[in-house]
């Protein structure tokens, strides 16, 4: 028989409502709360290692996911009611999963003899972040860099938004001036997007080489010091009235377009 929590005043229930609500309480506990199976599955093939497992029996047969439980974690029964508390999503699966924080840190990352990096200065937004993440998986890229994060990786709208991403991409953290650091001591081009005068069109330059693209926010763009910093400063033509895109957007054109010409 697994542990059993009938009640949303459980203690335990009380404390992951507040790792999904607040930002500090994640950091202080370097714990944060996911669910769905395949994010489970995902986590799991990147080695996160999962607390808590508290599913419902009324959405969830327990013995369907026994390949996905690590011996040392804590099987908890809960009642339907305690998971439509704790639920984030619309459409439920009846399991969610209290996992322990990555470090994310540079020198932790691993590239290959030719990489392909994508770099975010400070993005905000957790859609967009989780849309970041989703891209940069579908293209297979060496490593996310986060420079001067604003928003916390494990906020639980960017797990629903990357649909599990944060977990299988390579993510590190630093600012603006250790990242840059880092890439230089690497030998790697940086392609900054930017609305400059000395913009290159995106498509005319050659990311078949060690690449770095990097974004800013939609708001405030990038930083100087990245533009100082650039090897090329480049542009997505705009055709129409406006002037930019959804940082999302043009996070897709730029990396596709690396992996299109890295396919040649």
């Amino acid at each position: 028989m697994y542990k059993s929590i009938t009640s949303i005043q459980n203690p335990l229930i009380k404390q992951l409502l507040k790792l999904q609500e607040k930002a500090r309480e994640r950091k202080n506990n370097q714990e944060f709360v996911f669910e769905g199976l395949r994010e489970l599955e995902l986590a799991n093939a990147s080695s996160y290692f999962i607390k808590k497992i508290l599913f419902s029996p009324d959405l969830l047969d327990i013995s369907t996911i026994q390949n996905q439980i690590n011996p040392q974690t804590e099987l908890i029964e809960i009642s339907r009611n305690v998971f439509q508390k704790l639920a984030y999503r619309n459409s439920t699966e009846g399991i969610i999963c209290l996992a322990q924080h990555k470090t994310h840190l540079l020198k932790e990352v691993k590239l290959p003899k030719n990489p392909l990096i994508l770099i975010a200065e400070a993005p905000e937004k957790p859609g967009n972040i989780g849309a970041i993440l989703r891209t940069a998986d579908a293209a297979n890229v060496d490593a996310i860099l986060i420079a001067n994060p604003k928003t916390d990786l494990y906020n639980p709208n960017i797990i629903r938004s990357s649909v599990g991403c944060v977990f299988t991409n390579q993510i590190a953290m630093g600012s603006t001036a250790e990242i840059i650091l880092f890439l230089k001591e690497k030998n790697i081009l940086i392609y900054c997007a930017a609305l400059v005068d000395n913009a290159k069109i995106y498509h005319t330059q050659n990311f078949t080489k060690s690449t770095a693209i990097v974004v800013g926010s939609e708001a405030t763009g990038l930083s100087d010091e990245w533009l100082d910093n650039a090897t090329q400063n480049i542009i997505i033509p705009m055709r129409g009235k406006i002037d930019s895109m959804n940082v999302s957007v043009a996070t897709g054109i730029l990396i596709y377009e690396a992996v299109r010409q890295r396919d040649l």
